[in-house]
């Protein structure tokens, strides 16, 4: 069940579901739409305070994501511009055969498409390259943070999320790492794997997980402030996915 609420003078949709146990507040890309969802018995005036109570980080996050610089829709023609790990490369697209292959040269990445392809399946073949870049990079950058942090996780997944750079799952230790993130320079990829393993011993984002960060990753503000000022894909409007992992980023 859902309905839309004025708090504060900002629109909040409300979801109310049943297996839920707590609040999630989250404030969706690309208009900064706030949905809340709640415990389907949860008494619409705690929800009214709680929502409230965050009111000045709602505002935060809402106003960063509106000023945060995003990408033209991309048709994967030649003359765009593609990140790999923050640097953007100059994309050349040749229509031959009748297999997808993509090449990295210094200042461009060369698609190589039959002539018939379309921008979704050129799309599908950046996407699925983008995946490979990552479990390439995410093995030794994994390696490196389990070894400092002596935290170890199950299971480690790539998902392309619209919302979330990460998330965790605690009672499963599953890691998932948004797909995203292989388009941004590596030390960001290990924030978001840093802050993700603290989760397995601090669940929400208390003190103590905030020192622990800060002991494992001195230079994780930095990486967040990178997450935040590199341009973002674009996104249709009203285009976001639901996560219901434990803890996320």
């Amino acid at each position: 069940m859902c309905n839309e609420v004025i708090i504060g003078g900002m629109p909040i949709e409300i979801i109310k579901k049943q297996n839920l146990k707590n609040l999630y507040i989250r404030v969706n890309p690309p208009e900064g739409n706030v949905t809340v969802s709640t415990p389907s018995d949860y008494p619409d005036e705690e929800i009214r305070l709680f929502v409230l109570k965050k009111m000045p980080e709602i505002t935060k996050v809402r106003d960063r994501m509106l000023s945060q610089p995003r990408q033209t829709e991309r048709e994967y023609v030649s003359g765009e511009s593609h990140y790999l790990w923050g640097k953007p490369y100059r994309l050349q697209v040749v229509y031959e055969g009748n297999k997808y292959e993509i090449t990295k040269l210094p200042n461009k990445i060369m698609l190589t498409a039959p002539e018939r392809s379309t921008k979704e399946s050129r799309e599908r073949a950046f996407n699925e390259w983008y995946r490979e870049e990552l479990k390439r990079v995410l093995n030794v950058v994994v390696s490196r943070c389990e070894a400092k942090t002596n935290l170890y996780a199950n299971e480690y997944k790539i998902k392309n999320m619209r919302t979330k750079w990460g998330t965790c799952n605690i009672d499963k230790k599953r890691i998932w790492i948004n797909l995203q993130l292989a388009k941004k320079p590596v030390e960001c990829l290990e924030y978001v794997v840093i802050h993700e393993l603290v989760h397995l011993i601090e669940k929400n984002h208390t003190h103590r997980f905030h020192a622990l960060v800060e002991e494992f990753y001195p230079t994780w503000k930095e990486a967040r402030k990178l997450l935040a000022e590199l341009p973002l894909d674009y996104i249709e409007k009203g285009e976001w996915v639901e996560n219901e992992e434990q803890n996320n980023i």
